[in-house]
């Protein structure tokens, strides 16, 4: 389905008054955050004809593009600049979530036993007014959930995802999502090296790959065992794939049971992994081929020889840019386990094979990466 002119339009609607015509435009969201934003600026030149916009920090506002909405939030800041030349005037703002972000945790009482990931974070934000969106079925009973002096909202709900591997973000309406990666579904459109990629870029750092984690935390006791012994908690998992002894020992806050402290090593070893492979594209447009704006959370197969990938990987952020270089879209994309919480041990009875069809360390590389850094 081709695009047309108004389908790269952006609309601010701030009082039921709809704003246009920006000069520059960028506007971001991820999964890894919490809250989308943007800024929008409009130029006039002189003399006499500079018209100020009747948009005021605190304002509610949402954004369009096309007829697509795209953020729903407030109004943060209006800036101003000038020279001999023109006036710029710019509208810059974030989600309606920016509060758990800003804001410390300061529900009573603070602490929560035998309810849900789902019921906790909805405490936690039901002062500020805002809805939770829950993208995965319901969680089991947390033994318990404390907010910790001085943390933000966004911190004590970040904590108690990791330990249940999901992930908190936003939507276009503003709303709190818990969400798990990939739900968003599939890409129409494959990022391909010398078709849709304007640039791109791979630091491939695994400064943070580790061959061994640790996590140490603690259990509530009970009336039959209060011993040291009984109440810590641990968990260990060993990765193949790095080449020397690297340990890492983690300690985690809160109630921690032997399931949970499996599972987060895994996850950690996972999200290091992925995140070592994680790559930016910019692509011509906002849209992919069939009209539909390329958002976070996506699958899509990219397959670039040059950095070495031919695989689906998981969108983690998008930022839609306009300049005088035209409409671009910056794609930051990984392999799902940089977000995606892991099976247990998916590597315990793996054996790495060069060059083969398994999801591992040398098949997310160039195929001649050893060779580059042994020569």
């Amino acid at each position: 389905m081709p695009t047309n002119a108004d389908d790269h339009k952006v609309r601010l609607r701030v009082n039921g008054m709809d704003y246009g015509g920006w000069t520059r435009v960028s506007i971001g969201a991820g999964i890894e955050r919490q809250a989308r934003d943007f800024d929008l600026g409009v130029s006039w030149q002189w003399p006499g004809q500079d018209q100020p916009l009747p948009v005021k920090q605190g304002d509610k506002a949402q954004l369009w593009i096309g007829q697509d909405l795209v953020l729903t939030g407030w109004v943060f800041a209006t800036p101003i600049s000038y020279n001999p030349d023109q006036i710029t005037r710019a509208v810059v703002g974030r989600s309606l979530t920016a509060d758990l972000v800003d804001t410390s945790a300061v529900t009573e009482p603070g602490q929560w036993r035998q309810q849900s990931v789902q019921q906790v974070v909805q405490a936690l934000v039901q002062h500020l007014g805002l809805q939770v969106v829950s993208q995965v079925a319901e969680t089991a009973a947390l033994t318990d959930h404390t907010i910790e002096p001085g943390e933000t909202v966004f911190e004590s709900i970040d904590r108690l995802l990791t330990l249940s591997r999901l992930l908190s973000t936003d939507d276009a309406q503003g709303r709190v999502v818990i969400a798990e990666p990939g739900s968003a579904g599939r890409a129409h459109d494959a990022i391909e090296y010398g078709k849709n990629v304007l640039e791109a870029s791979a630091g491939l750092d695994f400064a943070q790959v580790m061959s061994e984690y640790r996590v140490v935390g603690q259990k509530s006791g009970t009336d039959e065992s209060w011993a040291q012994d009984t109440n810590e908690v641990a968990a260990s998992v060993t990765d193949p794939r790095a080449t020397r002894h690297r340990p890492l020992l983690i300690h985690q806050q809160g109630q921690l049971t032997p399931q949970l402290a499996a599972e987060r090593v895994n996850w950690e070893r996972g999200s290091r992994m992925g995140k070592a492979l994680a790559a930016t594209y910019k692509l011509q447009g906002w849209r992919q081929s069939n009209g539909v704006l390329w958002v976070p959370n996506l699958i899509v197969r990219v397959k670039d020889p040059c950095i070495g990938f031919d695989r689906d990987m998981l969108i983690t952020e998008v930022q839609y840019s306009l300049d005088e270089g035209g409409t671009v879209c910056t794609v930051q994309v990984a392999p799902p386990e940089a977000v995606l919480p892991e099976p247990q041990d998916p590597y315990k009875a793996r054996k790495l094979k060069k060059g083969g069809k398994a999801d591992n360390f040398e098949y997310l590389l160039p195929p001649d990466w050893d060779k580059d850094i042994t020569s």
